[in-house]
């Protein structure tokens, strides 16, 4: 069975397990059902779907389970469509967790997500005043769950860049530190296609009024809303650094190949002096200054040794050396 947990509660406290039967689905005045399911198959949600006369289409999309974050309302029931995310492998994942909300009824339907909600169970159920509003609380409490999962995401990404930004003032990055900076660009930005969605999504709730959504719950999903917000400018900022460490990088390295550059060209030019002298009396004319001076070898030695000394005295107070 795909069931996790199933809880009847009324006034905002458990009262008793909920079997997927027609008798222990059967709720009384005042009482509401939460069921949650990981991957469940066609005849589970076929069932729940004929208790609470789910819509077809929004169980085709549970179903499916390829979905963007959304809300749809059929009637008096409620469809959202949530997407999970988490670090695994240097890289993020997501899954989608389906909520149908009516009156008296909660059913999340969660693929590919490792985080259960039997943590967020408990923290609900120990505010009775709260979920004493109903259905609509969890629906908050639920994707108010999925968007905190979202900041540890960010927070390893931001320790990963920083060192990355670390290393880059000391030193050239690695190829591999390269390819880590665009993959987790493209991961990013992945992840920014989702983070619209969501808000638009929580946005919507929170003006979105139907039967069975409390007019004292609605202000919550701004909240949620709010949350999404600080996610995405986190989001865009990261961008904005792995874009400047690379650019940080490439020109650290344009500079330290410019030093390199000057300091070649001094020492060619030192040399050039002592090839220069020595290609003109290596051309073995016989009329030649200083060609029969007894002081002629040493003085041209001297020269030389003068010139370099002045050029090396020259780079060197300008920097190139």
């Amino acid at each position: 069975m795909s069931v996790v947990a199933a809880y009847v509660y009324r006034n905002g406290r458990r009262v008793r397990d909920a079997s997927l039967t027609e008798a222990g689905l059967k709720l009384a005045r005042g009482e509401f059902v939460w069921i949650g399911l990981v991957d469940p198959d066609e005849t589970e949600l076929r069932l729940l779907a004929r208790r609470f006369r789910l819509h077809p289409l929004a169980v085709e999309d549970a179903l499916s389970a390829h979905q963007m974050p959304k809300v749809e309302v059929y009637g008096r029931e409620l469809f959202v469509v949530a997407r999970t995310a988490q670090i695994e492998a240097d890289s993020i994942t997501y899954g989608e967790t389906h909520i149908f909300m009516g009156e008296s009824y909660v059913v999340t339907v969660r693929h590919g997500s490792p985080r259960a909600h039997s943590e967020l169970r408990a923290h609900l159920e120990a505010a009775p005043a709260l979920l004493r509003h109903g259905p609509d609380y969890v629906l908050h409490g639920i994707l108010d769950f999925i968007v905190d999962g979202y900041l540890p995401i960010v927070e390893e990404i931001e320790e990963e860049v920083l060192a990355m930004e670390g290393r880059a003032l000391e030193a050239f990055l690695a190829r591999a530190d390269i390819r880590r900076i665009f993959l987790l660009r493209r991961e990013l930005i992945r992840f920014r296609r989702i983070l619209g969605p969501m808000e638009e999504m929580a946005s919507r709730l929170e003006h979105l009024a139907i039967p069975g959504l409390d007019a004292e719950v609605r202000p919550y999903f701004r909240d949620v809303a709010d949350h999404v917000r600080r996610v995405a400018s986190r989001v865009e900022g990261l961008r904005e650094v792995l874009s400047s460490v690379f650019e940080v990088s490439n020109l650290l390295e344009q500079q330290r190949q410019g030093v390199i550059t000057r300091k070649l060209a001094a020492w060619a030019a030192i040399l050039a002096v002592p090839t220069a002298v020595a290609g003109i009396y290596g051309m073995n004319f016989q009329h030649m200054p200083e060609l029969h001076w007894i002081y002629g070898y040493p003085a041209v030695l001297a020269g030389i040794l003068a010139a370099c000394l002045f050029l090396y005295w020259q780079f060197k107070r300008s920097g190139w050396l």
